[in-house]
């Protein structure tokens, strides 16, 4: 992995430059493409335009990601390996939390840490960027006593249907043991219905705020009476009919006798009532919108990925195709701000740190591995930490003030430099960046940011090279130069500080 982008002007197809390593040309993707690739990846990297060229364009390459089991991923797989936790059941989990063995917090980061490393090597982004946009959407923060103990499997469930159907989605995450453990439904009885799942399905999961009454909160809530989880024993989900609410139920235009104790049906007839109603398809539309085309998106593009959600029965690949099809996804170039995490990934993709297998023993502290959590927390925040329902947001504005800003800087010059994470993780060194023996400098930033921005270097970039590292334009840069001697750390750091690379 070596290379990454955003939007801005593209040189024309097939545009290349040498590659450091001597294996042939950096070979560039035309602007369009790489704006598709950057937006729906964490980076693009020589590899990975060589992929979406041999798929025959970035469009059939996007065809090609919307069925991700026809994409072998491998490297992406066998990083749950590092993580033994990860694999161990609910039961067990607490039963290690409540002996000091390991704590929830503990496998808890070992998952946040599982999904930053995964997507720096995966090969199949869209389906990693669907099931964090739905995680976050529906989402379940890893920090609790009591959820996290399904924690994992309610992430993996999202990933099955990441790429579904919206209404299955909706009734695995709301029927499952850590969504019910969250907002308190594993407890809530027909004599005292727990009304926080009943109001968030409603509030942030569905229809949204506005678009639904006091009286539709409490028979949400009574509909979703009986669903459980035997806590503190054996974890196991169950549903107990005999605490499920029977009578009338009215939720907005969802009108049941409800006369059965074993309501599950009933749930499941709600919860896909409610993931086809139109409120529900301008949300989602909104949301993919925002994530991919920009913080205020016409409402024309709303309109149409609604449509085109419900006249699909709310399967979302349809939508997605619909969206980058759209006139707005082509001028949205250069307009979505990574945030916390998508920077760190693709800050490692375009700088070619490969992440190994960290170490056991105190040298762990210090690997790759590890430390890629810590990085994303002191930019902003860390995969699925967010400590409120509502998820972590996923605009642009939020990720834009300047104290993000100097932490994502901070971060740059550390990695760029390779001075922490020193341990599991491999490094290029600065004359490996050279393209041959001796090149001039305004060469070497065009030659390097092809390979970090995945575009040529403008000539504000080069300006901004030569007053950061005081090197003329025209100086002869060799191994022995002071720029690859000791400040090509600053060197990168410019790059990986621009608009560019801070933006997807």
């Amino acid at each position: 992995m070596t290379a990454s982008s955003p939007d801005a002007p593209a040189p024309p197809a097939g545009h290349a430059a040498p590659d450091p390593r001597g294996r042939g040309v950096v070979r560039l993707l035309p602007a369009a493409e790489r704006h598709l690739v950057s937006r729906f990846s964490y980076g693009i990297t020589p590899e990975l335009a060589k992929r979406v060229r041999g798929a025959g364009g970035a469009a059939r390459w996007f065809e090609q990601q919307l069925s991700p089991g026809s994409v072998r991923d491998p490297q992406a797989d066998a990083v749950a390996d590092w993580f033994p936790s990860l694999r161990r059941g609910p039961a067990e989990l607490w039963r290690r939390q409540v002996q000091d063995v390991e704590g929830g917090w503990e496998v808890m980061e070992d998952y946040a840490r599982w999904l930053l490393v995964r997507r720096t090597k995966t090969r199949r982004p869209v389906l990693e960027m669907m099931t964090e946009l739905w995680e976050n959407l529906l989402h379940v923060p890893v920090s609790g006593d009591e959820q996290f103990t399904h924690r994992v499997d309610y992430g993996a469930t999202i990933r099955r249907h990441a790429l579904g159907r919206f209404d299955e989605l909706l009734v695995a995450a709301i029927t499952h043991p850590a969504m019910l453990i969250y907002l308190d439904a594993a407890e809530s009885t027909k004599e005292h219905p727990n009304e926080n799942l009943g109001r968030e399905l409603l509030e942030l999961h569905t229809v949204g705020v506005g678009h639904y009454t006091e009286d539709d909160v409490r028979d949400s809530a009574r509909i979703l009476t009986g669903w459980s989880v035997d806590l503190w024993e054996s974890w196991r989900p169950e549903y107990h009919r005999e605490e499920h609410h029977v009578g009338r139920v009215r939720v907005k235009g969802f009108v049941d006798k409800n006369r059965s104790d074993d309501g599950r049906a009933l749930t499941r007839r709600y919860l896909r009532y409610l993931a086809h109603h139109p409120h529900t398809a301008r949300r989602v539309a909104q949301r993919l919108a925002v994530k991919f085309v920009g913080d205020r998106p016409p409402a024309s593009l709303v309109d149409r990925l609604a449509r085109v959600y419900l006249e699909h029965d709310t399967a979302i690949k349809p939508v997605l195709r619909a969206l980058v099809a759209s006139s707005a996804f082509e001028r949205s170039a250069g307009t979505k701000v990574r945030d916390p995490g998508e920077d760190v990934v693709a800050t490692y993709r375009v700088l070619g740190a490969s992440i190994s297998r960290p170490p056991s023993g105190e040298a762990r502290g210090r690997s790759a591995a590890e430390a890629i959590l810590w990085q994303s927390s002191s930019i902003g925040t860390s995969p699925y930490a967010w400590p409120a329902p509502d998820g972590q947001p996923i605009d642009s504005a939020s990720w834009s003030s300047p104290s993000r800003l100097l932490a994502s800087m901070r971060f740059h010059l550390d990695l760029a430099g390779g001075w922490w994470p020193d341990v599991a993780v491999g490094h290029r060194e600065p004359r490996q960046w050279l393209p041959r023996p001796e090149v001039r400098f305004d060469d070497l930033v065009d030659h390097v940011s092809r390979l970090v921005l995945h575009r040529p270097a403008t000539d504000r970039l080069v300006e901004a090279c030569c007053r950061a590292t005081g090197v003329k334009r025209r100086e002869r840069i060799d191994a022995e130069h002071a720029l690859v001697q000791w400040m090509f750390p600053t060197f990168l750091a410019v790059l990986l500080d621009s608009p560019a690379h801070l933006s997807r």
